[in-house]
């Protein structure tokens, strides 16, 4: 039975009989507005039009995702998740949310084998459940990840203040983190191992983190205290929130898994740079393996020391200087009796603060890329360099890096930190569109047919990932403002809910603009625009040596 990634299928079989002429076609990529939108059908067929180019390697596919995804939220934010919750609450809490995490991954890891194209999962939601969809999910998850850059930089260089709390300098702090986070993203040559080498130093650090803080609980710090399990029996291991007794440390349980799923967003930015990865089913497949269980073990083993060093009671969880600081390490360090070791990790705090900027502005240029190549999004963005850089929307995206001098006025500082925060359940929004996309696609390879055997990546527990992941993102949307019912601000409840009803805008408003529909399985598209095996895939390069042999292990 002849397959969607067979060689010459697609040829004779086009469900899109419009070629790159009629499409209108220009020296660097673009489409006819004029064109009639055919419920989505006229901007499957993109292939001649995506202009940018293959650079990536699967090491720096998974170190993107990691530069997003591990950032001040483990090395700040962990401590507050302990203080609120506790030890053994934040340990589940999390290695909850890795599960949906992991739903969410190889949902968007098997669609990306399938199609690794420009666009990512909002052009996966136009072509396997609803092109309104697709548009509401790119403009959301785009202004989510457009806004998170000028926080992050905010982030980094609040971190410069544990060093140099000069009021006079932080103009130019934040002047030169701009200007360094455009840089790289306009430098595509070298953006890629720019991102590879900040994440493998802080993957570093963090190794060496767990395991300073492992020996500090073994009595091997200064003091020698040999902790073991202390902590989680004086404090305790759960603590209880807002209410007294099991009901208290139920929700001091929910609220952290609430903020653990904030923090593991960015895993899925390893499917935005499948357009421009080598061999993207292969190394998309090898990267979305590799990236989850880094992340997890990372994770898991950075809480559970934690709280084994750091009593959930201890005055110093409740700082929040947003430098080292407040770090749950440096507390560990300081309670051991360590020097010295503090100016490492705010070191490694900044550099994650500062990659996981780069590594957004990434995904919010290649996001509005991808709207643009279909319709959604003005044409001018489909513009490329010779080189297959999208220049256009990397410029256009790097103005909101600017945003980030709002934080140094008082009065601007209050508006910034609000406009962030409607964006925080952006990422839900997106896990949420993902999961429901592979089913979609899931059910409809069924309907017609289709082998999910040939796919260089699946995962053999689907679809039943995707409904978890569908259930559990459905709640952290509905719930993830859940303590401001029970401590009311009208301020606190729009943040936390303003984006689905804008969600909701973007949907219904492009579905009545475009008359669009809801794809049954026997009619969704699996061919138009979809690069065979052969156009996509080169033969893998064995390693040379035994350095090639290690590196291929554990990057």
């Amino acid at each position: 039975m002849a397959t969607p990634l067979d060689d010459g299928y697609l040829k004779r079989h086009q469900f899109n009989t419009l070629n790159s002429s009629e499409l209108g076609r220009e020296d660097h990529g673009g489409i006819d507005e004029s064109l009639p939108y055919e419920n989505g059908r006229a901007y499957f067929h993109v292939e001649d039009l995506d202009c940018v180019q293959r650079r990536l390697g699967q090491r720096h596919a998974q170190m993107l995702a990691i530069a997003g995804t591990i950032g001040t939220g483990l090395l700040l934010g962990s401590g507050h998740a302990i203080q609120q919750a506790g030890s053994l609450s934040t340990l589940i809490a999390y290695a909850h949310v890795g599960t949906v995490a992991y739903a969410t991954l190889c949902a968007v890891g098997e669609m990306t084998s399938f199609a690794p194209v420009s666009g990512t999962f909002p052009h996966f939601c136009s072509r396997f459940v609803d092109p309104a969809l697709g548009f509401a999910v790119g403009w959301n998850y785009f202004y989510t990840n457009l806004l998170t850059v000028p926080s992050e930089i905010t982030a980094a260089q609040i971190v410069l203040t544990f060093w140099d709390d000069s009021p006079g300098r932080h103009v130019l702090y934040t002047a030169i983190l701009v200007a360094v986070t455009i840089f790289v993203n306009l430098v595509g040559k070298y953006f890629g191992e720019t991102e590879f080498v900040m994440s493998m130093i802080k993957i570093t650090l963090i190794i060496g983190l767990i395991m300073l803080g492992l020996i500090i609980d073994l009595g091997g710090g200064p003091d020698h205290d040999r902790r073991g399990f202390r902590t989680w029996h004086n404090p305790g291991a759960m603590n209880e929130y807002l209410k007294p007794g099991g009901l208290g440390r139920f929700l001091g349980l929910f609220s952290v898994i609430i903020q653990a799923s904030f923090t593991f967003q960015g895993v899925e930015l390893v499917a935005v740079a499948a357009a421009e990865t080598e061999s993207p089913r292969r190394n998309i497949g090898i990267a979305v393996r590799r990236v989850f269980w880094k992340i997890i073990t990372l994770y898991m083993l950075s809480i559970l020391v934690i709280g084994w060093t750091v009593p959930s009671n201890h005055p110093d969880l409740l700082k929040e200087t947003g430098n080292a600081a407040e770090s749950p390490f440096v507390i560990a360090m300081k309670i051991a009796g360590i020097k010295g070791l503090p100016h490492v990790v705010n070191a490694g705090i900044f550099l994650s603060a500062f990659s996981s900027g780069a590594a957004f502005l990434y995904s919010a240029s290649r996001v509005l890329y991808g709207l643009a190549l279909r319709g959604q999004a003005p044409r001018v963005f489909t513009y490329c360099t010779r080189t297959g850089l999208p220049l256009v929307s990397i410029v256009a995206c790097s103005g909101a890096a600017l945003l980030s001098f709002m934080t140094l006025r008082s009065g601007s500082a209050t508006f910034f930190n609000w406009m962030v925060n409607l964006t925080t359940t952006g990422g839900y929004g997106a896990w949420f569109s993902i999961n429901l996309a592979y089913i979609a696609f899931y059910r409809g390879m069924e309907a017609q047919n289709i082998d999910r055997q040939q796919l260089i990546y699946k995962s053999s527990l689907q679809p039943w990932l995707s409904y978890w992941g569908l259930f559990w993102t459905a709640v952290f949307i509905l719930f993830n403002g859940f303590d401001v019912f029970f401590r009311f601000t009208t301020s606190k409840f729009i943040t936390y809910y303003i984006n689905i009803p804008l969600f909701l805008s973007f949907y219904f408003g492009w579905k009545w603009w475009h008359r669009t529909g809801i794809w049954r399985s026997e009619d969704i598209d699996f061919i138009t625009g979809i690069p065979t095996i052969a156009e996509t895939e080169v033969p893998e390069m064995p390693p040379r040596n035994l350095w090639e042999k290690i590196g291929r292990i554990i990057i």
